[in-house]
């Protein structure tokens, strides 16, 4: 059962940044946003109760998440060091940093369960729930890496809870937005609320954003002092990839802020109900996936701690270098024979079979990526004569590659496992999280495969069925973002980590494309679902050419 905790306690730390952000940023929205205190915009009961739901149910979830983290961290501690815990554990900064939020957030909750709700429109209640919960925020300060250390550590512990407020503010403004459209296209609301808010957030928004990039630049100068540092380390790089996840998000609001501003010159509002609504469902896909990148960071050493396990530029470089895709894989037998070697604590042997059995299962499903996405963007075409005409008819049901992609991976992922090798099947999928993790990537795939086919067949009714592959998708690159490589040392496991942090952001594009092309009218409808299969495209690209570290 360990290899479930593992698995677990990989993906914990996003739902606890997703709570909080649930909780703070419903804070924020109430306070600076709606304001509902003042009576003039028409606010209404259902929509004021659908609010501070959202805030005390985060601020329930927070604590329940806070809970969890604390059980599952007994339950590694018991499985690795084969004994129980306490008393020590009692007394570390996690423990009581995380027992100490659980509390406060259960109080904060509970406040605006049951006094704020019962006074949504009362300014005086809104600026005590800041200050309920204003403990809950500080009380991160001690759960992050400034905690640790010696030097600066009072200015890092304030600049990462200014960050993440800001993270906050801005994220959870995001799923106000959402709940707001929600209303709006149930007719709960009144129709001229949607624009009203959204001019308020767009302002409210720049300067949350603001916030995040000023509070942020410090940390990341102080925990990456060289080049080195930022390309050559499972930190750096993470760090890298929530830019590149900021940069997206920040790409969607930019064509919102621009539809909120064509709206106040003409006054038409077709573009903010046909197409900002769809912006922001794909910004809040882009924003869940950026705060479980930064759960994964704040699992990282810094950058400046490791200086003699950072990659180099050309080593990191050298993961994406063009390359002939292995199509011979070495023999079962050889693979089994170099197991006990490969996974020594001492006297560790590399192993050339394992090494080139990866090499093998990587390019041949970067193969199966590859010629698939072609298909795709073939798809886009229309038929140039006749006689193709049936062809290109069929090439939309391109995803049975990825059933035919599943099948492979069941057999190939983790060969010294059942069905290939000694290992049993439950037991290696419930006591080993990088195996569980396979598995459920396996299914994940061959699940998409099966669902998007039959979302493609004319004879499809449910106009919901489509939908799942974007968000199978979505999970699919959540997953590569926050996958581990246990068995190599550290060095090895960043170079491993460089190509599929880099498959998750295209599998991120990938998802949020077909969600807008799902979504959209022409022409912007095609242009998002050609550049989902683009990134399809990408990562078969980077899975062709992918090598394995040999130690």
């Amino acid at each position: 059962m360990a290899g479930i905790a593992d698995f677990l306690d990989s993906l914990i730390g996003g739902l606890d940044l997703i709570c909080f952000c649930l909780m703070v940023g419903s804070l924020f929205w109430g306070l600076f946003v709606l304001r509902p205190w003042e009576r003039q915009h028409g606010y209404n009961a259902v929509h004021l109760d659908t609010t501070i739901t959202l805030l005390y149910k985060g601020g329930f979830y927070l604590a329940g998440a806070q809970l969890f983290k604390i059980v599952l961290k007994v339950w590694l501690m018991t499985a690795v060091l084969e004994r129980w815990p306490f008393p020590e554990f009692a007394s570390t900064t996690q423990f009581i940093g995380g027992a100490i939020r659980t509390v406060l957030a259960l109080a904060a909750a509970f406040y605006c369960q049951h006094i704020l709700r019962a006074h949504a429109e009362s300014k005086a209640h809104w600026i005590a729930a800041s200050l309920v919960t204003l403990p809950v925020i500080i009380s991160g300060a001690w759960l992050v890496h400034a905690a640790g250390r010696f030097d600066n550590r009072v200015m890092l512990m304030s600049l990462t809870v200014a960050h993440q407020l800001a993270a906050a503010a801005w994220i959870g403004g995001v799923f106000q937005l959402v709940n707001v459209w929600l209303l709006r296209y149930r007719g709960q609301i009144q129709a001229d609320l949607w624009p009203f808010l959204l001019k308020r957030f767009s302002i409210f928004g720049m300067a949350s954003v603001s916030l995040l990039l000023i509070s942020g630049a410090p940390i990341a100068l102080q925990y990456i002092t060289t080049w080195n540092g930022l390309v050559g380390t499972g930190y750096g790089n993470l760090l890298m990839v929530k830019i590149a996840l900021l940069s997206l998000a920040l790409g969607l609001a930019w064509l919102n802020r621009n539809a909120v501003l064509a709206y106040g010159i003409s006054g038409d509002p077709s573009h903010l109900n046909r197409s900002v609504p769809y912006y922001i469902e794909a910004e809040t896909f882009i924003l869940i996936t950026l705060l479980f990148t930064a759960a994964s960071l704040a699992s990282q050493p810094p950058a400046i701690d490791i200086p003699s396990l950072t990659a180099n530029w050309q080593e990191v470089l050298g993961t994406f270098k063009p390359a002939i895709p292995r199509t011979t894989s070495p023999t079962h037998t050889a693979l089994i024979a170099g197991e006990a070697g490969r996974v020594a604590i001492i006297g560790q042997v590399p192993s050339i079979a394992a090494t080139e059995w990866s090499n093998y299962n990587h390019n041949i499903a970067g193969i199966f990526l590859t010629v698939m996405s072609f298909f795709a963007m073939l798809s886009y075409l229309k038929s140039p004569a006749p006689f193709l005409d049936r062809f290109f008819e069929s090439i939309k049901f391109w995803p049975f590659g990825f059933v035919l992609l599943g099948i492979f991976l069941f057999f190939r992922s983790d060969a010294e496992t059942w069905p290939l090798g000694p290992i049993g099947f439950w037991e290696s999928t419930f006591n080993n999280g990088e195996v569980l993790q396979h598995r459920i990537a396996t299914l994940l795939v061959f699940v998409l495969g099966v669902i998007e086919i039959r979302a493609r067949m004319q004879s499809n009714q449910n106009p919901r069925l489509p939908l799942v592959f974007p968000v199978l998708a979505a999970f699919g690159g959540l997953m590569l973002l926050t996958h581990s490589h246990v068995g190599f040392q550290a060095k090895s496991a960043f170079l491993i980590q460089v190509g599929h942090t880099a498959m998750g952001v295209f599998a991120l594009i990938l998802a949020t494309g077909r969600w807008l092309e799902l979504k959209l009218d022409k022409p912007g409808k095609d242009i998002a679902g050609f550049v989902s299969v683009a990134a399809l495209f990408q990562m078969g690209l980077i899975l062709m050419f992918y090598r394995e570290p040999l130690y």
